[in-house]
């Protein structure tokens, strides 16, 4: 079964303390995403696997320890998460990258796949799906359904801002995922935004409206 994880660090809670200000700009905001994704990122790597290694150093030989089992892969949902890839590469450079594009029908609300480019062995590979923010979960759960769908067994779900309802219909939908959440916020409101929240992210990572 899978868990879910509220951040309680205290730089992590600063930082979302920062980009939730209405006066934060698109520069400190994209830089900050970054950040909080980088120590998210710490947190939902605890437990990968370690693999003893023989080096040298200046003094002698000796064993270390280094990451083996199976190699990671981000996949960020457009385009929102492409503002927290960098910051996890950041911590992970050998980490490969795809891409899962989903647009709402805005007569059903239901999401629907406009894009994916996954790399060829992602069901090789433990996968963090990723978007700053898990608002009706209805991306997300699509996003890791069609990876599923195509033999990715490890997945887990990194977000910076979640509301209940997002995370209760995760929870339902994909109970062996482990989601790793910043903050976990009040409520949807009627027009399906995070309360409190941040506003639109992807809007405030690339300076839109």
């Amino acid at each position: 079964m899978g868990k879910t994880f509220i951040m309680d660090h205290p730089l992590i809670q600063h930082k979302i303390g920062i980009i939730r200000r209405k006066e934060t700009g698109t520069k400190d905001f994209r830089q900050l995403i970054s950040e909080i994704a980088m120590l998210i990122t710490y947190e939902a790597t605890r437990n990968l696997e370690l693999a003893d290694q023989e080096i040298e150093t200046p003094i002698c030989k000796t064993t270390v320890k280094e990451l083996g089992g199976k190699k990671l892969a981000i996949v960020p949902i457009l385009r929102a998460g492409l503002g927290m890839v960098d910051g996890m590469l950041a911590m992970i450079p050998s980490a490969k990258v795809g891409h899962i594009g989903l647009y709402r029908d805005p007569v059903t609300a239901l999401p629907h796949e406009y894009y994916c480019k996954l790399p060829e062995d992602c069901d090789k590979r433990n996968v963090f799906v990723v978007d700053p923010m898990l608002a009706t979960g209805g991306s997300a759960i699509a996003a890791i359904q069609m990876l599923k769908e195509k033999g990715v067994k490890n997945i887990t779900l990194m977000c910076i801002i979640a509301a209940p309802e997002g995370v209760k219909a995760m929870e339902e939908a994909h109970p062996d995922v482990n989601m790793y959440i910043g903050a976990l916020d009040e409520k949807l409101n009627e027009h399906k935004y995070i309360v409190p929240g941040l506003g639109d992210a992807g809007d405030r990572i690339f300076g839109t409206k």
